[in-house]
């Protein structure tokens, strides 16, 4: 193994993983309002989909149709939004979705092709942007559920490219999600990422007509799960049926993308506040 920093990383300042032990808690929906929170506060923000089988990121921004470039210095990530001068930061996506060709089509592959993958990925991907060739101020990475070959590729590649930022961990409030999400965060232990903190996902239904939020899968598991572990709790985030009506209207609104529609969400603060605790870290940047 090449005890070198992934020369994709060489031009990005802060890397953040999110993270979780079990599937279906929203980890990609979590990792894209990450992604448009740092972008409303002017960050250039890069998103690596590696959740190999269920490579959703294309389809939560609407960018299923594009397609990702090869150059002389590696993959061409899709750019998502560009950089604007009104106070807003801009968007790069690099996810297998775009390589499958339809949205249908599985990837049955076996253990030592997957992490091939994500090798490739953390290796060959320019963040970089603009003709300046200016470093990328984030770049997240959504991984796959558990703790399988592909996280173990993660962290190997990953090793050298320290300092990074670390991962915020997502659960559910259910019981039978946080036992497995202390797996993860056991395995965060094991390969040195930092944890970021915990998130609760789901935490509660917001109705679409009067806005009551109503506890359908209990509250309170993530905090639970962070006071015992002595872990920062980052907040809750509800279920806004607004948000997947959001991702489905950008394709049928011209002219409106998902982060101008986001502007009017619920979730926004609440995941401003999430955003604004992890950057009050003041953690360091990778680079000069």
């Amino acid at each position: 193994m090449s005890q070198e920093v992934p020369k994709s990383l060489t031009s990005v300042r802060h890397v953040i993983l999110i993270l979780s032990g079990k599937g279906g808690v929203g980890k990609s929906s979590v990792t894209t309002q990450t992604a448009l929170t740092l972008v409303n506060k002017g960050f250039s923000v890069g998103v690596l989909d590696i959740d190999l089988t269920g490579p959703s990121l294309p389809r939560m921004f609407g960018v299923e149709a594009k397609q990702v470039h090869q150059s002389t210095k590696g993959w061409v990530p899709v750019q998502v939004y560009p950089e604007t001068s009104h106070g807003k930061g801009s968007l790069k996506l690099m996810s297998l979705g775009f390589l499958l060709g339809d949205r249908g089509n599985s990837v049955v592959w076996r253990g030592p092709k997957k992490t091939a993958m994500i090798k490739q990925f953390l290796r060959d991907v320019i963040w970089e942007g603009g003709a300046s060739g200016e470093p990328l101020d984030y770049l997240l990475i959504d991984t796959p559920p558990g703790t399988s070959d592909e996280h173990i590729a993660i962290a190997e590649e990953l090793r050298y490219a320290q300092p990074i930022d670390g991962a915020i961990i997502v659960t559910t409030p259910q019981q039978v999600a946080t036992a497995d999400v202390r797996k993860e965060i056991n395995f965060c232990r094991k390969v040195n990422f930092e944890i970021l903190g915990i998130v609760e996902n789901m935490s509660g239904f917001i109705c679409p007509h009067c806005s009551e939020c109503t506890n359908i899968f209990s509250s309170g598991g993530g905090r639970e799960l962070a006071q015992s572990l002595d872990l920062s709790y980052l907040g809750n985030i509800p279920i806004d049926p607004s948000f997947v009506e959001m991702i489905e209207l950008q394709e049928d609104s011209e002219g409106k993308r998902l982060i101008d529609l986001y502007q009017g969400s619920d979730l926004r603060p609440i995941m401003n506040d999430i955003i604004e605790k992890i950057l009050q870290k003041g953690l360091p940047s990778r680079i000069p």
